[in-house]
């Protein structure tokens, strides 16, 4: 489970996130919607302690970001927006590297990276150089560095971005897997049909806040609107007025 209670964070004069609270659960996918630049990254890093928040705390199965950040990011598996996957290095290679980087040794590392192999079905690229790979591929194995050492809590920042509708499809598969295994799923997106599809718990941010938090059922029923884009659009607009009107 994670924990986001009030935080904030400013870049000089510019607030990226105000005040922002939410819990994601064991169990269920949560998702982040907002448009670029709403504070949806920020927050995300700040849950994988990449970022400091200026204010405010984030807990990982109870465990503080900023005070304990070597125990939180060990219950963390972060997928990030950038694969930035070293081209000399196989599939393998990779795997085994964030094995390592999570403590693992000998034939513990041999068989998580064998198990996840499994898992993404990577056998055909396991010995390959990454040089030249798809981004099907390329996303494979970055989940995979993810997901190798079993974290209860996988973060995805925009995990479809740049991925063709067959690596799509099979990224919502291995997503919901996850979250019938128990895991904890919080990711974020600004793409609505895969928001629908994949999300129980939705958090529409806006300017740095958050405009609406509940199930994307729940969320158009409580705006009046006909679906979740409408919804979105509404929201996303009163959230920008009333910020407008506050600064003035």
């Amino acid at each position: 489970m994670i924990k986001i209670q009030k935080i904030a964070k400013n870049f000089g004069d510019v607030q990226a996130v105000r005040d922002v609270s939410f819990t994601a659960e064991d169990g269920l996918i949560t998702t982040l919607l907002g448009a670029n630049g709403s504070g949806k990254s920020t927050t995300l890093r700040s849950v994988a302690g990449l970022l400091r928040p200026t204010s405010g705390t984030v807990t990982v199965d109870g465990i503080d970001v900023l005070g304990n950040p070597i125990a939180a990011q060990a219950r963390l598996g972060v997928f990030p927006d950038q694969f930035g996957l070293y081209t000399r290095l196989t599939t393998r290679e990779h795997i085994a590297y964030f094995a390592e980087l999570q403590g693992m040794r000998g034939q513990a590392r041999d068989h998580a990276v064998e198990e996840v192999t499994r898992l993404l079905h990577m056998e055909d690229i396991l010995d390959r150089r990454t040089e030249g790979f798809s981004q099907g591929q390329r996303m494979k194995v970055a989940l995979a560095g993810a997901i190798v050492h079993k974290p209860q809590n996988i973060v995805l920042d925009e995990p479809t971005r740049g991925l063709d509708v067959m690596s799509i499809r099979l990224l919502r598969e291995i997503l919901l897997a996850l979250k019938a295994e128990g895991h904890c799923v919080l990711l974020s997106s600004h793409v609505m049909a895969e928001v629908e599809v994949l999300s129980d718990h939705v958090v529409m941010m806006a300017e740095g806040l958050i405009c609406a938090d509940g199930s994307p059922k729940g969320i158009v029923r409580d705006s009046g609107q006909p679906n979740l884009e409408e919804a979105f659009v509404a929201l996303t607009n009163e959230a920008i007025n009333t910020t407008k009107r506050s600064a003035a």
